[in-house]
């Protein structure tokens, strides 16, 4: 069986949360769920190491302004570690290049961080913690959840995930417009304030 799916779905997942794909597939390897996990994500200290970050990530996430300066530090690091995930797991099927699966892992890994990180300046817009808190828990959720699926569904799985990065960019697409029309008329209203002043002192 080709492993494209998993690698696609997992590097989605990791522009996400990196720390929670490497947790989720060295548990499953190492449970015996699955054979596709090579031996070097079932390790204990990466286990451990990738449960800690999890933690630290969990929490950084759901933080306002904190979120986004935690998505900047990792703008290289989901990237690698999609490509290294997915280089990973092809070299343990076989039925992949290394080299092609992680361009795909790391690909598909640095457009899902894009959407994340630029979706999440526009929540951190709102005044109220709340909505963070809401949306971090959901991509939580959304890679757990599709990350195990595709241990059982990787066909499926991968569709799923390419239908929410679509979806995911084209909510970027959206959100960056409205924001650059917000400020371009802010700006607009802030020109025309500044003449109107410029006018009233202006002498006769």
């Amino acid at each position: 069986m080709s492993v494209l799916p998993l690698v696609f779905t997992s590097g989605w997942a990791s522009g996400i949360n990196a720390y929670a794909v490497v947790l989720l597939l060295g548990v499953f390897g190492a449970t015996g769920l699955t054979d596709e996990v090579p031996e070097s994500l079932q390790r204990p200290e990466v286990l451990i190491t990738a449960g800690v970050l999890f933690l630290c990530e969990a929490v950084a996430d759901k933080i306002p302004y904190v979120d986004s300066v935690w998505d900047s530090v990792h703008t290289v690091i989901r990237p690698a570690s999609g490509a290294v995930v997915g280089a990973l797991l092809a070299g343990q099927s076989g039925s992949l290049p290394d080299l092609a699966a992680g361009a795909l892992g790391g690909s598909t890994a640095l457009a899902s961080h894009a959407v994340k990180a630029g979706t999440r300046m526009a929540i951190n817009s709102s005044p109220e913690p709340f909505s963070n808190i809401v949306v971090s828990t959901a991509e939580d959720l959304g890679v757990a959840g599709i990350i195990t699926f595709a241990m059982f569904h990787p066909q499926a799985a991968a569709v799923i995930a390419g239908m929410l990065l679509l979806s995911g960019l084209l909510l970027l697409w959206f959100l960056v417009s409205r924001i650059r029309r917000f400020l371009r008329r802010r700006a607009q209203r802030r020109e025309e304030r500044l003449l109107a002043a410029r006018a009233r002192t202006a002498p006769d």
